[in-house]
């Protein structure tokens, strides 16, 4: 079966102040228990705020190390899932429910793409 990362896109100048509510990581981990359970998720995790980010570029023969924040980025991976479902239509049902546990004053986008497995 084919593999999917899920990339979690927030603001970060959107997040509410006091983060997720309890309700909304309860609704989460019965979600992920779920998925898990059906065998569809393989690995989840949030990541650090950019702030605590460093990219590291390579351009034009040369790198460049930059750290965070990154002012320039208005949406920001917060977070990815790897899935593992029968085609992308069902990874896209499963990101779904992911997005519908959040209240409505979240703002999330959830990019999904197939994993490109080696030869």
């Amino acid at each position: 079966m084919p593999r999917f990362m899920t990339m979690i896109r927030i603001d970060e100048n959107d997040v509410p102040a006091e983060g997720p509510s309890p309700e909304l990581m309860e609704r989460m981990g019965e979600l992920i228990e779920e998925m898990t359970k059906a065998g569809v998720l393989l690995e989840t995790a949030g990541l650090t705020p950019t702030s605590e980010g460093t990219r590291v570029r390579w351009s034009g023969g040369k790198l460049t190390v930059t750290d965070g924040p990154f002012t320039e980025a208005k949406e920001v991976i917060g977070g990815y899932a790897i899935l593992q479902a029968r085609d992308q239509d069902e990874a896209i049902e499963w990101t779904k429910r992911f997005l519908q546990v959040h209240e409505n004053h979240w703002t999330v986008t959830s990019e999904v793409r197939e994993i490109v497995e080696p030869a």
